[in-house]
């Protein structure tokens, strides 16, 4: 029932694209919609996130500035995500090219 609850509040949260960005012309709230599969690996820092958590993170992950602007983004946070749960989530994913030591906010990329 939560993920359900989550999806529709990121839905109304999600704002219109916007001028370019950390995530080029969408904004961070936006993309933060394809991170939708990875509510339990966000709540949970000993889960292993899905295939398709991994998928997503990797495809926004090809810009660390906009996978930090994703993770600290009010969408994020309106959806009860701990960022420092949430920056795990690539070195659980076994991303290789990964941005370790991207600094997002007071977090570093592990």
């Amino acid at each position: 029932m939560r993920p359900l609850l989550v999806l529709a509040l990121l839905f109304v949260i999600a704002g219109a694209a916007h001028g370019a960005g950390e995530c080029g012309r969408a904004s961070a709230d936006r993309v933060a919609l394809r991170l939708a599969p990875c509510i339990s690996a966000a709540d949970d820092p000993q889960s292993t996130p899905t295939s398709s958590c991994c998928s997503a993170v990797h495809a926004i992950g090809k810009s660390p500035s906009c996978l930090c602007a994703v993770m600290l983004s009010g969408t994020a946070r309106a959806a009860g995500i701990k960022p420092e749960v949430a920056i795990t989530i690539p070195k659980r994913c076994n991303m290789a090219d990964r941005p370790v030591g991207y600094k997002c906010g007071d977090y570093t990329l592990p």
